[in-house]
């Protein structure tokens, strides 16, 4: 297990599936826990947390909105801040993508750290990708329905999921019965950019790295048993 960071970090995380509800968010504080460091970690929340209602309630456990200059005041205040970069894009993969990082080209996490002059600490968790069966990430219908203007949603998942059966943009957003799965984190080395990199290659960097470990973790995955 990794020794707490004598500074502020930024923890860098894939999602599994779903965004408020995404087992992933539960593993990565866990994995946080585990690490024995007393400061506070603000997690960086989509803002359609806020526009469900639930924001109050998250607060109350670390969550902020997932901006900037929120992910900078808590670095300055000396406390951890845990992101997840791929948002919905990440969050809403189809079962064949589970086990891909993806984090649709944005680099803005690795602009945060380098502005910062904190390290980022890739969280890595594998095995939430099959709490469901998402048939679809639902992409061409979420920009049918301009949801990326709306709501900033690129994805609008279908799925199958307990209780909610068959649905469109339902498990993931709201609560879903997980099904029997086998959920694995590991906390890499903290990285720092490299001479002369620029904030999309150092985040680049972040994301194959990461990705060099999710396969490590799936390559001889069970269904159910891990």
């Amino acid at each position: 297990m990794l020794e707490p960071a004598p500074g502020p970090s930024l923890f860098v995380a894939n999602h599994g599936f779903g965004g408020v509800f995404d087992l992933n968010v539960l593993a990565a504080r866990s994995a946080y826990v585990r690490i024995g460091d007393p400061r506070r970690a603000v997690v960086l929340t989509h803002h359609m947390a806020w526009a469900m209602g639930l924001g109050p309630l998250l607060a109350k456990m670390g969550a902020e909105p997932a901006t900037g200059e929120n992910a900078l005041a808590a670095l300055a205040r000396g406390e951890h801040v845990l992101v997840f970069p791929g948002g919905d894009v990440d969050a809403f993969k189809s079962w064949g993508e589970r086990n891909r990082i993806i984090f649709d080209g944005r680099t803005g996490f690795a602009r945060l750290a380098i502005q910062a002059g904190v390290p980022i600490v890739p969280v890595v968790t594998s095995g939430a990708g099959e709490s469901l069966i998402c048939l679809s990430d639902g992409r061409a219908l979420a920009r049918l329905l301009r949801l990326d203007k709306a709501l900033r949603l690129k994805r609008l998942p279908i799925t199958l999921s307990l209780p909610w059966g068959l649905t469109v943009g339902i498990a993931g957003l709201f609560p879903y019965i997980p099904l029997p799965t086998k959920v694995r984190t590991t906390v890499l080395p903290a990285m720092g950019p490299e001479g002369g990199e620029s904030p999309g290659e150092f985040a680049d960097r972040v994301r194959r790295v990461m990705q060099d470990e999710m396969d490590r973790q799936t390559a001889n995955r069970v269904l159910l048993l891990g």
